[in-house]
């Protein structure tokens, strides 16, 4: 009775790696993962991988940055400190509002850097606490690694023979 196993393939070379990935591509073997110590140009199209949603993110914590800066300011000016500014009234924010451009885009730079960076955070699961996914550490530093997940004994013989064949460096295989 043969077991699930997960096959990693260790390149020292991204040109290496993805030469690989273009080759499994030609397969139908599925890529599960491929671990890089920095980003690959043209990786994510290789692997077939969808766009990003994260700028949309972004655009949504900017509207909210703006929305806090749009209520702080008009609070501040009609309820707390209300002052006449250049003769013009306090309860017309709108004829006020080029005043407060500069706290309304800082404040919109900052939501929306600090909450896409606790996005990403969250969404790959790097918060505190979170149990490490990189199965080798190499691969923080200088290699890349493929991983795969092998159903059957022929499929594992299958993929070994491809890794060696587009030039790796190391095969590890573990019971998943």
């Amino acid at each position: 009775m043969s077991t699930t196993k997960i096959i990693y393939g260790l390149y020292g070379d991204d040109d290496d790696l993805m030469h690989g990935v273009k080759a499994f591509n030609d397969t139908s073997i599925k890529i599960n993962e491929v671990y890089t110590p920095f980003p690959v140009h043209g990786l994510d199209k290789a692997l077939g991988l969808k766009k990003t949603r994260i700028s949309d993110a972004a655009f949504i914590y900017a509207c909210y940055g703006v929305t806090i800066g749009i209520t702080l300011t008009a609070y501040i000016m009609n309820h707390d400190w209300p002052q006449n500014i250049g003769g013009k009234p306090s309860f017309d924010w709108l004829h006020n509002m080029p005043a407060f451009l500069d706290p309304m885009f800082e404040l919109m730079v900052f939501c929306s850097a600090h909450l896409m960076s606790l996005t990403f955070l969250v969404r790959n699961k790097m918060y505190p606490g979170a149990k490490p996914q990189n199965p080798d550490p190499r691969t923080t530093d200088d290699k890349f690694m493929m991983e795969f997940i092998a159903k059957d004994d022929q499929e594992l013989d299958f993929i070994k023979q491809k890794l060696i064949d587009t030039g790796v460096e190391e095969i590890t295989v573990k019971d998943a």
